[in-house]
């Protein structure tokens, strides 16, 4: 299972890499490997403004369909586009080509609530 050290997680297994403010989001590895072969990411949120913890969009697998959770308060500024036609990034690149939205945070101080990679490690087990 891979957790790269330099990223934020959350315990709804989303990851954040913070670029100033900024964040990338998309599911972990460990995420997408319980949900199984990924075929279809929604997200209708953009330009958005929505609190932390709030749903900004789905991701659909073969057997199920989970929320995604916003793990920082902030405007939804874009969606990879590029899920629409190969939703299945998210198995193969999760913390690449598979990240699925950025948001330009307001609260800093909610960075600080984020999980490191030890944290979430010891979280999945």
């Amino acid at each position: 299972m891979n957790i790269p050290q330099e990223l934020k997680y959350t315990k709804d297994h989303e990851w954040i890499k913070i670029e100033g403010d900024v964040a990338t989001v998309g599911i972990t590895d460990f995420a997408q490997g319980e949900l199984g072969d990924i075929v279809y990411v929604e997200v209708e949120t953009v330009d958005e403004t929505l609190d932390r913890e709030e749903v900004f969009g789905t991701v659909e697998a073969v057997k199920t369909v989970s929320d995604l959770f916003l793990p920082l308060t902030g405007e939804i500024i874009e969606f990879n586009e590029t899920l629409e036609d190969e939703p299945e990034l998210v198995n193969s690149d999760p913390y690449g080509k598979g990240w699925m939205v950025k948001i330009k945070f307001s609260e800093a101080s909610e960075v600080e609530d984020l999980l490191d990679a030890e944290a979430y490690k010891e979280l999945v087990g």
